[in-house]
């Protein structure tokens, strides 16, 4: 039986979905600290994890694996996924590969797309970026051996930058239709759209009427 692992962020939106996750196996841990892994697993999935692990920590396990919501090597870096919907992209290239001490650089297994709308809002789209990280998660425990060995990335490197809640500014001279993207990705509760006037903030909530 092999041994399984999820890294993640506690208190971060994946951590309700990789308990979730874990229920669904025997011997699957759930850590949201690498420093408290003492144990050695065939799989480490490393998901939504903004720490850095050291490479004696990695050098344990079978596999570390990342998914990163872009087409490697290019849209490295933070919130790959909302940075795309902003570019307006609807179908989504996400990565699994193995984890390394480079940004987003180790060596790829496979890859996924996901397909939008372009209607999703924050929720929703968390939402099915869970699942097809899941479905990826899966894909690997099953059949690991038929993505053997992995390959090197290929391409030119570009890079997102961390999204700062600032980032959710609207442009008071621009129209709702025009900045609908930005408002697809914005989150009411920690990170909500707003703009200014005169020095003043206002906070705007977005939802989906549902009828």
């Amino acid at each position: 039986m092999m041994k399984i692992a999820i890294l993640t962020t506690a208190r971060q939106w994946f951590e309700p979905y990789a308990y979730k996750f874990s229920k669904e196996y025997e011997n699957f841990t759930v850590y949201t600290d690498h420093n408290k892994i003492i144990n050695r697993y065939d799989i480490l999935f490393i998901l939504s994890y903004h720490r850095i692990v050291e490479e004696a920590q990695l050098q344990k396990n079978n596999y570390n694996i990342v998914i990163h919501e872009s087409s490697l090597p290019s849209g490295k870096g933070w919130a790959p996924l909302f940075w795309q919907i902003l570019e307006k992209k609807r179908e989504i290239v996400f990565t699994l590969f193995e984890a390394s001490n480079g940004l987003d650089s180790g060596d790829i297994f496979f890859q996924q797309t996901l397909y939008l709308t372009g209607y999703e809002l924050n929720k929703e789209l968390r939402e099915k970026q869970a699942k097809l990280v899941i479905k990826m998660c899966k894909e690997f425990v099953k059949n690991y051996k038929n993505y053997l060995p992995a390959k090197k990335q290929l391409g030119r490197e570009t890079f997102y930058p961390r999204r700062e809640p600032v980032d959710s500014e609207l442009d008071i001279d621009k129209t709702i239709k025009e900045q609908f993207n930005l408002l697809r990705i914005v989150d009411n509760k920690d990170y909500p759209a707003f703009f200014k006037i005169d020095g003043r903030r206002y906070n705007l909530k977005i939802e989906i009427e549902r009828g």
